[in-house]
């Protein structure tokens, strides 16, 4: 529900702030005052198209901001900025989203329908959702549709494999001469780490064999090298031990540190006798880091990718040479998703079969509460046979036909409906099998066109019992409407100081009285043409203040 809404700077309007109470709310005005761009204000925080053109002229940027209510009791704060450079921006709770993250979050949240929107009704694909929600038909719908989608997937991958022999000749022959490069390598995982490090190696063998040389000498062959010397230290560590117990710890790790050292000098030794120091054992690790290169270049950037691509390149040569035997098997699946998917739909077909006739006798009830007391109503369902025109939708078509005047055929709704009766029509659907959740805003910006007297009389009836169920907005230029709502707003254009300014005021008492006569009478406003709004206006309280009908 729409509690709040406030705009600034866009169009015609300066500053607006309103509050909309629940039940219907009407909105009247001449036209030309604003009264649709208030409707397309709240499109805006819906996700619709911005434009630059939106903003006031002279200012920097236009703002609407609204507070809707969710059916849970929580509060949802929208925000839309449009630049006068034409960029926007939206912002749900403060939180900045896109403009289809908007209209994924929103779009549940209000219905529009304007001057031209029930010409959606003249698109036969949107028959089956109707007939559907007046069936209740919402579960079997879902399974239709995961049975269709698990379909098409297993009918894509057969189709993917099901490609010409040639063309998967090439592409097993290109995958063998990539996977022959890779094989004639045979790289390791962690290869090109450990060769580069031995280039290191041989690259400084002269200075490594000279320093092992030189620290080996110094510990274990030279004159004064360190392990004969450690002799001396060692018995002069004895004897202090024999005379103070705190030396008995350096006397007990003597073992120890000699074996460590005398380790680390055969260690020196035989290091620097197993180097390879030869030109050719050199070149024979440049030439692999080489090689390894080349494959990282083409398929890396790391060693691991190229192994990662030498493996997927395997399962995709696998799948191609085993393709008839993957083909067999989804040829299989395909059979049971396809048999899964039937199933559903013609269970879904079925429900629809036997819901029609029903929902067209409460369509003529409700089309006869508006005036078209004749009308002849019928839901056809078409089997197209082709599966290539099944969807998630079923096996079947769906399509209105109407005989609206008495002796004429049924004919399809969108061949023969004019405006006024689209209109009526729509709000009989409306009240027999909306998909909208309860407390939903519905928005009707001047449905009523081409409709007046006693019709438009049932129309303000009609919308006033949507109510029940909804809040609902409504833009009516008739006063047999305007007297059904619980709130009533005027809109209303004026200049001052050379600025044209569109004013929104809620009338109650005379002032509303005023506001239903001039739509009588035209600005010229008699005492009889008053009187005559006055009488209207407590007809109109009269019936709302009456038990209601049940309604479905």
């Amino acid at each position: 529900m729409l509690r709040f809404l406030r705009i600034q700077h866009l169009a015609v309007i300066d500053r607006l702030e309103l509050e909309f109470p629940p039940g219907l709310t009407v909105l009247t005005g001449e036209t030309g005052a604003g009264k649709s761009i208030l409707v397309g204000a709240v499109g805006l925080l819906v996700g619709g198209r911005a434009s630059a053109d939106l903003v006031r002229t002279g200012e920097d940027q236009a703002i609407i901001e609204a507070i809707f209510e969710t059916p849970d009791g929580r509060e949802v704060i929208v925000r839309r900025e449009i630049s006068a450079l034409g960029r926007s921006r939206a912002l749900i709770n403060d939180t900045l989203v896109t403009s289809a993250a908007l209209r994924e979050a929103c779009g549940g949240l209000v219905d529009l329908h304007g001057q031209h929107e029930h010409q959606l009704l003249l698109d036969p694909a949107a028959h089956l959702e109707l007939l559907d929600a007046f069936g209740e038909f919402g579960e079997m719908r879902a399974e239709t549709a995961t049975a269709f989608a698990s379909w098409q997937q297993v009918r894509t991958e057969r189709d993917r494999l099901l490609t010409g022999e040639r063309e998967k000749a090439a592409r097993a022959d290109f995958i063998r001469f990539q996977l022959a490069e890779v094989d004639r390598v045979a790289p390791q995982p962690g290869e090109d780490d450990e060769l580069m490090a031995t280039r290191r190696v041989l690259a400084n063998a002269d200075r490594l064999q000279r320093l092992c040389a030189e620290a080996y000498t110094a510990l274990y062959e030279g004159d004064e090298a360190a392990l004969p010397a450690l002799g001396v230290v060692w018995r002069k560590v004895g004897d202090l031990a024999t005379l103070d117990g705190r030396f008995t710890p350096y006397v007990e790790a003597r073992e120890a540190v000699k074996s460590q050292l005398e380790d680390l000098a055969f260690f020196l030794r035989s290091y620097a006798a197993d180097i390879d120091a030869s030109p050719a054992r050199l070149q024979e690790i440049e030439d692999r880091l080489a090689a390894l290169e080349r494959l990282k270049k083409k398929h890396g950037p790391a060693l691991d990718d190229v192994l990662s691509t030498a493996d997927r390149l395997r399962r995709d040569l696998h799948d191609i040479e085993h393709a008839a035997e993957r083909t067999v098997e989804l040829d299989t699946a395909l059979t049971v998703a396809r048999d899964r998917y039937l199933t559903a739909a013609r269970r879904l077909s079925d429900a629809r079969r036997k819901a029609s006739p029903d929902f067209s006798k409460r369509l003529e009830k409700a089309l006869a509460d508006l005036a078209m007391t004749r009308t002849r109503c019928e839901v056809r369902l078409t089997d197209p046979g082709n599966e290539a025109n099944w969807t998630e939708r079923g096996i079947e078509t769906g399509e209105f036909f109407i005989s609206p005047n008495p002796g004429e055929d049924l004919r399809a709704l969108a061949r023969i409906a004019s405006g006024g009766e689209l209109s009526r029509i729509m709000l009989a659907l409306k009240t027999l099998a909306s998909t909208d959740a309860p407390g939903k805003t519905l928005i009707f910006d001047e449905v009523d066109a081409g409709i007046g007297g006693a019709v438009a009389d049932v129309v303000g009836r009609r919308l006033q019992a949507l109510s029940d169920r909804f809040q609902v907005l409504c833009i009516t230029h008739l006063p047999q409407i305007a007297a059904y709502g619980n709130a009533h707003f005027r809109i209303s254009k004026t200049v001052r100081k050379d600025r044209t300014m569109t004013d929104v005021a809620r009338l109650g008492g005379p002032d509303r009285e005023q506001e239903v006569a001039r739509m009588i009478g035209g600005a010229d406003i008699s005492a009889t043409v008053l009187a005559s709004a006055r009488e209207m206006l407590e007809a109109r309280t009269l019936k709302a203040a009456s038990p209601k009908r049940t309604r479905r």
